[in-house]
């Protein structure tokens, strides 16, 4: 029939066929932003001190955005991180940094206030992943660093988590046109996770009892085990833990009581797809107040966060390259540098 080919999915089969499609890509650039638009809060009982209500004035508005520019093979990952902070102590610093599979290299910033050497400001410090390990007495362990077991690994997690919330209470289809997409993402589907006042004690129930044992018995996979370095024996314990009856009862007693804790005014988390089946691009709104009815104390949070993906298994450009030669210090020179600051 003429114009089946377009027919959109079911939300949570559209969901679960990206989640896979993204275990598939081999390089991308990708854009992140978390902005906190308020953060308060009020302890009547206690005198809030002047370093507290400081670090609230920076933190209010706050921005974190992440680029990057990754590939699988061979693995090469470069991030550049800008932290700026509002307020009356507003400041502004700028952290690249560039992974392969042993090394990190970590552009050392101007960050008012701390005293870092001039001579090295600028300059990369470079940790090798393998001597650190070894210092630690551990075995390095590449498959840490390995994004496609990681994409794989957050496919199976969402795909397990997805499978127990009913589709028709959590998850819906937006127009594209009100999803306040960026420029330059053409999305075919975009599709929203959320949670309300009237549905939160359910999906925390669902979470706890349905969705986390699976949720453990994948992370006892083998192959996840290794990556993450996980002791069978603590996936074991917390697998107990959710299953013994009496935690049980008292997980609900305190679940029943949950709305004098927790008011959600808005929490939802949307995805959109490309034709070729990709999550090009992912935003969270968060917006809750909680409150603790012991000491008064009530405490607000409002914030919001978006990814973007583009150039999905395209030929990387990568703009820093691997740091050489006299951009690079080794970490024991980084530690002389600092012990010499101290000495003066």
């Amino acid at each position: 029939m003429p114009g089946c080919g377009n027919k959109q999915q079911e939300p949570k089969e559209a969901l679960q066929g990206a989640a896979s499609k993204m275990a598939t890509m081999t390089s991308y650039e990708m854009k992140s932003k978390v902005v906190i638009n308020n953060l308060t809060i009020d302890a009547p009982t206690a005198q809030s001190d002047a370093m507290t209500t400081q670090v609230l004035s920076m933190l209010k508005n706050a921005e974190i955005t992440v680029d990057g520019v990754y590939q699988a093979d061979p693995m090469q990952t470069e991030l550049t991180l800008v932290l700026n902070l509002k307020g009356d102590m507003a400041m502004s610093f700028t952290v690249p940094m560039v992974m392969t599979a042993e090394k990190l290299y970590v552009k050392i910033p101007s960050i008012p206030f701390l005293p870092i050497p001039e001579n090295i400001v600028g300059k990369f410090v470079m940790l090798d992943l393998k001597k650190l390990a070894e210092q630690e007495g551990a075995e390095f362990n590449p498959g840490m660093l390995d994004t496609q077991k990681t994409q794989k690994l957050t496919n199976e997690i969402l795909s397990a988590l997805m499978a127990e919330y009913d589709e028709s209470k959590y998850f819906k289809d937006i127009d594209a046109k009100d999803a306040n997409l960026p420029e330059g993402v053409d999305a075919k589907q975009v599709i929203q996770f959320q949670i309300t006042n009237d549905n939160v004690k359910e999906a925390t129930t669902i979470f706890v009892n349905n969705a986390l044992p699976k949720i453990l018995d994948i992370l006892s996979k083998e192959e996840y085990k290794n990556a993450l370095q996980i002791d069978q024996k603590q996936l074991d314990e917390a697998k107990a833990t959710l299953q013994n009856s009496e935690k049980k009862a008292e997980f609900d007693k305190e679940l029943a009581k949950l709305d004098q804790y927790l008011t959600i005014n808005q929490f939802h988390f949307n995805t959109a797809i490309n034709k070729d089946e990709f999550p090009v691009y992912q935003d969270l709104t968060v917006d809750v107040n909680v409150n603790n009815p012991d000491d008064g104390t009530k405490v607000g949070l409002s914030l919001t966060g978006s990814t973007q993906y583009s150039k999905i298994n395209e030929k990387p450009a990568f703009k820093i390259g691997i740091p050489q030669g006299g951009d690079v210090i080794t970490e024991e020179e980084l530690q002389k540098q600092f012990s010499t600051l101290g000495s003066n």
